[in-house]
């Protein structure tokens, strides 16, 4: 919704100012500027990203459309499933726990949370250092270090996707100098015609710089922060389950981790003390 109501802004500001101006919008209508602008973008957006960042350009569209895919509910079921799992071990062992971290798609405990489910990620996440405290590693700043290095690169995956888009952002406005010169090329090429005419064609060669800068900081420039930030936001879904993970290693008890885990998150989707109690209060183990 912000994406379509900003781009219906946009479009609403400025070409409705430039035509309450007195500006005449067919002149702005030039097609094949549009098409070296746009055609080398995309060309350059090709050479310079490896396959995965090319092959999630979908899913880069559908992250700018729905915003971050984790809602409060989400982070609750997180810290329900969190409670449940220490639960079960301080009651039962660490054994116990062999079951649903051997097979986590037919474990009864992470199948009752749904949303945790069906994230493989961090499904993988937890059944991976919960298979090692089972090994008996157990050394919290160990652990830690390893969680740190892990998140790391799955921030760095996401870094290059907003980066990649970034890189667009900041080298359309010089696109569209060229399209800009090429126009210009062309209009000494018809240096003969009359002045309306050359100016025209002058016209024409300026929309190339008007659009790589309007598609630039209008578009492109804020789709990147608009990923950047839901990266980010997304980011604490695994940094809770990372804070509950090393307060459960340290000992601390099934409440005192949620409570950790519960305050890795952002304020905005963060549920209260009260409302993770109520929550937790009837899960089983």
């Amino acid at each position: 919704m912000r994406l379509i109501v900003g781009t219906i802004i946009v479009f609403l500001c400025v070409f409705g100012g430039y035509a309450a101006m007195g500006g005449k919008l067919l002149v702005l209508w030039q097609p094949f500027e549009f098409v070296i602008i746009l055609g080398a973008a995309i060309g350059a957006f090709i050479i310079g990203n490896p396959g995965p960042v090319l092959k999630g350009v979908p899913g880069m569209f559908g992250t700018l459309v729905k915003g971050p895919k984790y809602k409060q509910a989400d982070y609750v079921e997180l810290l329900g499933m969190q409670y449940s799992l220490y639960k079960l071990i301080k009651q039962k062992g660490m054994l116990a726990v062999e079951q649903h971290i051997e097979n986590p798609h037919d474990s009864t405990l992470f199948n009752a949370f749904p949303s945790f489910a069906a994230n493989h990620h961090a499904v993988e996440f937890v059944c991976d250092y919960m298979r090692m405290l089972t090994m008996g590693v157990n050394n919290v700043h160990e652990i830690d270090a390893l969680m740190d290095e892990e998140l790391e690169t799955h921030h760095q995956e996401q870094e290059r996707i907003y980066a990649a888009m970034q890189s667009i952002a900041d080298g359309t406005p010089a696109l569209g100098i060229v399209a800009a010169v090429l126009g210009v090329i062309k209009t000494m090429g018809s240096i003969t015609e009359p002045p309306e005419v050359l100016g025209h064609l002058i016209g024409g060669a300026l929309v190339g710089t008007f659009f790589g800068v309007f598609v630039a900081y209008g578009f492109f420039g804020p789709m990147a922060s608009s990923l950047k930030s839901t990266f980010e936001a997304e980011s604490k879904y695994y940094l809770s389950l990372k804070a509950g993970l090393l307060a459960h290693i340290a000992g601390q008890p099934p409440v005192m981790a949620v409570e950790f885990a519960r305050k890795a998150l952002m304020t905005d989707v963060r549920p209260t003390f009260a409302e993770v109690e109520a929550a937790t209060a009837d899960l089983p183990a």
